[in-house]
């Protein structure tokens, strides 16, 4: 049984609001996957923060319709996953993932920051490390200069002094 015309204005007004605070989405379809891998691809896709939904290409054409994820209208074609995420790669990272292992879930393309993605553009995307792993690399980065500088004083104090604080020897007193 088909949507009324109120739960047609429902379900795109649903996903217009997911646009318009999304990065990315990609598309996927999704032909001849058993309802148990699906059910998989979901609770992942739930865990890393991604609205991953089928839909009515009609409802979701009109859903990124005057937005920078427009220019996916015209792929918008079959039976269709929709992967929509506020973090950049989350999205397409999911769906690769999981095509990683199921040849049935194809990859059609994408979208990010309103440049469109074919199928290599959306796995190059699914490649860059997530959020959390680029922040720890940075501060890594960041700290490295610290802790050499550290290191290199440590060095020298056990050169110099055997290793022992400054602040713990005994004055030494004049004669």
């Amino acid at each position: 049984m088909g949507l009324n015309r109120n739960e047609k204005e429902a379900v795109v007004e649903e996903i217009s609001a997911k646009v318009a605070s999304a990065q990315t989405i990609a598309l996927a379809e999704y032909r001849g996957i058993p309802v148990g891998q699906m059910t998989q691809l979901r609770s992942k896709a739930r865990d890393q923060g991604v609205y991953l939904r089928v839909l009515k290409n009609t409802l979701a054409r009109r859903a990124v319709e005057g937005t920078a994820f427009s220019s996916l209208a015209n792929d918008m074609t079959g039976p269709l996953i929709y992967a929509i995420s506020d973090d950049a790669v989350a999205a397409a990272k999911v769906l690769s993932d999981f095509s990683k292992g199921n040849d049935k879930l194809v990859i059609r393309g994408g979208n990010y920051a309103g440049k469109a993605l074919d199928k290599a553009g959306v796995a190059a995307l699914a490649n860059i490390p997530s959020r959390e792993v680029l922040l720890s690399q940075l501060m890594g980065i960041m700290q490295a200069p610290v802790s050499g500088f550290a290191r290199a004083l440590a060095a020298l104090a056990e050169k110099n002094g055997g290793g022992a604080p400054a602040e713990a020897e005994a004055p030494v007193e004049a004669a």
